[in-house]
């Protein structure tokens, strides 16, 4: 089934992707988080029009891609965004993000498939490839920081996702050994059930009565 993506959706695509998905995916889960919209005729020819309309923007020479690319090295775009203790998002900043806020700062409509970043899921500084033009690319630079907060030194977001690193081993290693303790209760459990029987089936056993008098044993 194609539909059409409203949002980024993180291993599946950017927002106005066309994309093909299963129809339980899309039913259950894309169109009712309002992720997506199913991709009719005229929602493709809207987006195709979009798309050629942001082409005329870009670059047709190696002169003015190296223009471009001077124009968004000089800039900074910061993301204020809501982070937890260890620096980790509740949230995501995305190639649409930057595209966006670059249209919004700097008014410049930039191909975000030309946008060589993953999603950014930890505040930091980032430094992401454009891919201007052919042999041409500019190094956008990203900053990620707690709303309403500067941003911490290097040292401090290396501990910070060290930190959190270390977390997420011991949640692992923790949920590793509850599952060791469940799986030995089930098989502890299966054995005393399994002894139980035997010992009934034991217990159920009663001798041969003696035959009758004059009647020889067989």
């Amino acid at each position: 089934m194609n539909v059409v993506l409203t949002q980024d959706v993180d291993k599946l695509g950017l927002r106005g992707d066309v994309v093909n998905v299963a129809r339980g995916y899309a039913r259950n889960f894309l169109l009712p988080r309002g992720l997506a919209a199913v991709a009719t005729p005229g929602l493709v020819k809207e987006i195709e029009k979009r798309d050629a309309q942001r082409a005329r923007h870009e670059a047709k020479t190696v002169d003015e891609a190296r223009a471009i690319a001077k124009r968004v090295e000089g800039v900074e775009l910061r993301f204020d965004v809501n982070a937890g203790p260890t620096g980790a998002l509740f949230g995501s900043v995305t190639a649409t993000n930057v595209a966006d806020r670059l249209w919004e700062e700097q008014k410049l409509r930039v191909d975000r498939r030309k946008l060589q970043m993953d999603t950014i899921k930890r505040i930091g500084r980032y430094s992401v490839p454009f891919d201007v033009f052919a042999d041409v690319v500019a190094e956008i630079k990203v900053v990620v920081a707690p709303e309403g907060q500067e941003l911490p030194p290097e040292e401090e977001l290396a501990a910070l996702e060290e930190a959190e690193r270390a977390e997420a081993v011991a949640e692992a290693e923790a949920a590793s050994v509850e599952e060791e303790q469940a799986t030995a209760a089930v098989e502890e459990a299966i054995a005393e059930e399994d002894t139980a029987v035997d010992e009934t089936a034991e217990e159920g056993e009663a001798p041969a009565p003696d035959p009758p008098e004059g009647v020889q044993p067989a």
